[in-house]
């Protein structure tokens, strides 16, 4: 008899010491660790073959651009793998109604990559929280193709866009490409994510993109400011244009959290610091600039004068927060300075070309971006 009350006692227990099972898996924060758990959370995928992301209801277009190939196989062959947006439009993407998570976008579009932008609108916002060129927001701002393994992005082979950005929504989500060059671009793309309820601390993505061509001496390239809320920096990818023969990352980064003003609570040491770097990306052996790319950081792509039509220095590098994001409670501003060195010694302010994508999270309302800049000063040159 005291047997059983033992057992009674300790099935009784069960739930105090931990060994009830948890609450229901909600399908986000995956991970190699938690493949194994079941979830409520419903999988939907947004391309040109099913464009509402409904179930049941891809492959069913009987026009589209790829009507002429399948004319002999019919409707559920590839009819509609990609659209065309016409000059000055705007296409939307997706839209997305519901509460939910974009877990991976992935896009190949043709065309000018500098006068394609990227937005995404959450919860029926009037403002989009990113506001990009489709090129920069992928981290190849140049117009060329640049090899890029990372967390965050991956550009792979025949210039495949990829973003794993984890984008959470309650109410909405809706995305859209802009296409202002004077040609028809067409366009590739897949939004994959997940219908479930998001956590209450969950904060929103968002993406901002500036230039200065050229810096003004002795001023300092503002990456974004002006943001007013509470979450957290985490990524920063820059389109850097030298107009110097000599080393150029000398400059500065600093976070301006909380009500600093004159002085930074986070200061760098440097230009290739920031980005994990050292020593002037220099491979020592081949005496020259030494492209990387990494899980959170890479100097992915260096465009070398040919001494023609490419006359000029240009580099891209990015650098992720993603272990170390950078948390603030209610605004954040963030500079570099734009800076090299002299070959008879000391520091030299530039006036280079400086393009710049800001990610990070916030809770809403944000506030207002500034204005892209006109055609003629987004374009690459």
């Amino acid at each position: 008899m005291k047997t059983n009350i033992c057992v009674v006692a300790l099935l009784l227990s069960l739930p105090v010491l931990g060994l009830a099972q948890g609450p229901a898996y909600d399908g986000l924060d995956n991970h190699l660790s938690n493949l194994y758990r079941l979830s409520d959370a419903k999988t939907r995928s947004i391309s040109p073959e099913n464009p509402t992301g409904e179930k049941g209801k891809g492959g069913m277009a009987t026009e589209g651009t790829g009507a002429a190939g399948a004319r002999e196989l019919g409707q559920g062959w590839k009819v509609s793998p990609s659209v065309v947006i016409a000059p000055g439009t705007t296409y939307t993407v997706a839209e997305i109604n519901g509460s939910g998570m974009i877990q991976h976008i992935w896009m190949t579009p043709t065309g000018n990559w500098r006068l394609s932008i990227l937005r995404m609108y959450w919860d029926d916002e009037k403002d989009p929280s990113v506001e990009v060129p489709v090129g920069d927001f992928f981290a190849v701002g140049w117009g060329k193709y640049a090899r890029i393994s990372s967390l965050a992005v991956c550009v792979n082979p025949g210039s495949a866009f990829n973003s794993y950005w984890p984008m959470p929504f309650r109410r909405k989500a809706r995305i859209t490409m802009e296409n202002l060059d004077s040609q028809p671009m067409t366009l590739y793309y897949q939004v994959d994510y997940a219908e479930t309820a998001v956590p209450k601390d969950a904060a929103y993505f968002h993406a901002q993109f500036r230039r200065i061509n050229p810096v003004p001496v002795k001023q300092v390239y503002t990456i974004v400011d002006g943001i007013q809320g509470k979450g957290q920096y985490v990524g920063t990818y820059m389109a850097w244009g030298v107009h110097n023969n000599g080393w150029w990352g000398e400059g500065e980064i600093k976070f301006y959290l909380d009500g600093d003003q004159v002085f930074p609570t986070i200061n760098g040491t440097g230009t290739e610091d920031y980005f994990n770097g050292s020593y002037d990306f220099v491979n020592s052996e081949k005496k020259q600039y030494e492209e990387f790319t990494s899980p959170y950081s890479g100097l992915a792509q260096v465009i070398r004068p040919d001494g023609l039509y490419q006359s000029q220095q240009r580099f891209g590098l990015y650098r992720w927060h993603i272990v170390d994001p950078v948390r603030f409670d209610h605004d954040l501003r963030v500079t570099i300075q734009d800076l090299a060195w002299r070959p008879s010694g000391g520091y030299l302010p530039l006036s280079d070309d400086i393009a710049s994508v800001a990610f990070w999270y916030q809770t809403e309302p944000h506030a207002a971006f500034p204005k892209l800049p006109p055609r003629e000063q987004l374009e690459t040159y």
